[in-house]
């Protein structure tokens, strides 16, 4: 406890966690758009119940993962080469889930334009609120290791690292229903966010093959997109509020 108190006497452990904190949020806005996407999938009543679940499974996921700090950061080491390409655990795991949301955003988008999709994406009503589960858990695999690994680079104390995730999953349990709900409410953003996806997860396949792509590039061109997206939403609810104000106009 006394090793506590004297860490955070220290201004540096505070520069050190505020970082964190504002990383973790960052990155936590992939896991977001994921499971907004997913969850917006199973029926009404079992969505507030999936995000909460999966991501406060993450959490935990996190916190486990932090008390195995050291076998993490030997994920960094080399096991294989591929075309002169040297892989570790840690990008197996980033390619994987890269793979995976490539995967998944196409099987997505796909359902969205077939014309005669599928009665149902994941079949019964019970195995899909289990896939939710799975699938926001396995990707928040690869986040977490990959945020992890990050964060050692910034400091050192464990501690730091447990607040800096729970207050930024914290943050995620309370953005995700008002995120979930808005794109739910707009079709089109759907097919924006699921851009993202396809983003994240080729950026994520070339990190782990080597070629780091800068997370500001990444998340200034989803932010220019979702600007795009929100003039085009304000353009239509104008072009609404016209066209009834004519037909209220011509109706008097």
């Amino acid at each position: 406890m006394e090793e506590f108190i004297t860490l955070f006497q220290d201004p540096v452990s505070w520069a050190a966690l505020a970082t964190l904190i504002v990383m973790e949020v960052v990155l936590g806005i992939d896991n977001l758009v994921f499971v907004a996407i997913l969850t917006n999938r199973l029926p009404k009543r079992q969505r507030p119940l999936a995000r909460r679940a999966g991501i406060g499974l993450a959490l935990v996921f996190r916190l486990v993962l932090l008390t195995m700090i050291a076998s993490i950061m030997r994920l960094t080491q080399p096991v294989f080469e591929i075309a002169g390409n040297e892989l570790s655990w840690r990008d197996i795991i980033l390619i994987s889930g890269g793979l995976f949301l490539v995967w998944k955003a196409t099987r997505e988008i796909h359902h969205l334009v077939d014309p005669n999709p599928a009665p149902s994406l994941y079949g019964a009503v019970v195995m899909g609120f289990a896939a939710a589960i799975v699938q926001i858990l396995a990707l928040d695999l690869v986040f977490s290791i990959d945020s992890i690994i990050t964060a050692v680079g910034m400091t050192p104390h464990i501690p730091i690292m447990m607040i800096a995730v729970v207050v930024a999953v914290g943050a995620m349990l309370l953005a995700a229903d008002p995120l979930s709900d808005f794109v739910q409410k707009n079709p089109t953003v759907i097919m924006l966010a699921l851009g993202f996806l396809l983003l994240i997860g080729t950026a994520l396949i070339a990190d782990g093959f080597g070629v780091h792509i800068p997370r500001g590039y990444i998340y200034a061109a989803m932010g220019f997109s979702a600007l795009i997206e929100l003039l085009n939403m304000l353009a239509r609810r104008s072009r609404r509020n016209r066209a009834r104000s004519t037909l209220y106009g011509e109706d008097d």
